[in-house]
């Protein structure tokens, strides 16, 4: 049921949109002013404020204000008395979705309650949508954890900001960066991913900043680099944990001056998006002392933790048909059979490997298959 919050200093008003709310089969809650309404707010959140303008102490747009830094979504209707107009000019542009002169109409009130409500409900229908076609570029999902993460890469995707994806090894961190590139404006441009452990530590520096012909031994050409090849573009840093103590401090230079000197070469600028992820827990490594406090607080200015499959299990019957159709495809098996039974062992496992082990899995039993059949002994 809607719950809708009615603030006014005066019981009578108060009393009056009750019983015309809850007769419109809304749920109300009261507060005697702003301050009431905060506190009522902390303690369980409502889909509508109803404000009087004036009150003692804080006012309704004082209400709405606070309510707009800690809530940005909330939705406002302000309540105004005869001349108010200018304060609820006001009201709109701080956010408020309409406002209600008194003495009100019963029938204006619901209706613009009503409407507000319905806008309120598609706005939130087009962010969902917006979120998951996002996300869904390269990841199927249907759980709450993944909307979220997914909400996150909506909002972030086109804002260039640097992002730190967190997650245990096979969740699909880098599936996470890929669908915050297609959503950005650097779609069309570089996207090169380095990988912190698979370059021997004596070639990082060069295969990062690049390098002069001659600049060392074996040097027989110049390599521009990850930071070159991805200008104007994305650069993805995966397992950035495991990045050595001195290949952070030369990250570290690039992500605060934008500039990088190759080996043997001269300082130039980069224009270069950093999206990094990690299995690793950096507070802990920080306290250890093997990676940077701020190199990590340069990295960390949006911070995507990807769950692992345990905390999206509504997720499992999706991705086991998906890889399923994709692995019957490769192999050309034909449409699959798959006794019930299997597909309940499956999406009841734990998968200690997340998606990259169910993946594997279900790749090994396609191939097993016989004649079309996933069979038990598979």
């Amino acid at each position: 049921m809607v719950r809708v919050l009615v603030v006014d200093d005066e019981s009578s008003v108060r009393f009056t949109l009750r019983e015309v709310l809850h007769d419109d089969g809304f749920e109300v809650d009261e507060a005697a002013n702003a301050e009431e309404a905060l506190e009522r707010l902390a303690q369980q959140p409502v889909d509508l404020v109803l404000s009087d303008l004036a009150m003692p102490g804080m006012s309704g747009l004082d209400l709405l204000r606070e309510l707009k830094e800690s809530r940005p979504d909330q939705l406002f209707i302000l309540i105004t008395a005869h001349g108010s107009e200018r304060h609820a000019v006001e009201a709109i542009k701080l956010g408020a979705y309409d406002y209600i002169k008194k003495p009100f109409d019963i029938d204006e009130l619901t209706l613009t309650v009503r409407r507000a409500l319905r806008t309120h409900e598609l706005a939130e229908e087009n962010r969902k949508l917006r979120a998951q076609l996002a996300l869904g570029r390269t990841m199927i999902f249907a759980s709450p954890a993944m909307f979220r993460v997914a909400e996150t890469i909506e909002r972030v995707a086109d804002r260039d900001v640097t992002v730190l994806i967190t997650g245990e090894s096979g969740t699909g961190k880098e599936l996470v960066a890929e669908a915050i590139v297609l959503a950005s404006g650097r779609k069309r441009a570089p996207f090169v991913r380095f990988s912190c452990v698979a370059v021997p530590e004596n070639l990082l520096e060069a295969a990062l900043f690049g390098h002069e012909k001659g600049a060392f031994t074996g040097a027989d050409r110049a390599r521009p680099g990850c930071f070159r090849d991805a200008d104007g573009g994305t650069l993805f840093l995966d397992e950035i944990g495991e990045l050595p103590m001195f290949a952070q401090t030369k990250l570290l230079r690039v992500l605060q001056s934008g500039e990088i000197q190759p080996i043997g070469g001269r300082v130039s600028r980069v224009d270069v998006r950093i999206i990094a992820a990690t299995n690793r827990d950096l507070r802990e490594e920080i306290s250890a002392g093997r990676f940077r406090e701020d190199l990590f607080y340069r990295l960390n200015v949006v911070s995507v933790r990807l769950p692992p499959l345990r905390e999206r299990r509504e997720d499992l019957p999706l991705l086991i048909d998906h890889f399923f159709a994709k692995y019957a495809e490769r192999f050309r098996t034909g449409p699959l059979t798959i006794p019930a039974e299997i597909r309940q062992t499956l999406a009841s496992a734990e998968w200690p490997g997340n998606v990259r082990e169910l993946e594997h899995a279900i790749e090994r039993l396609t191939a097993l298959s016989r004649a079309g059949v996933i069979e038990e002994i598979d």
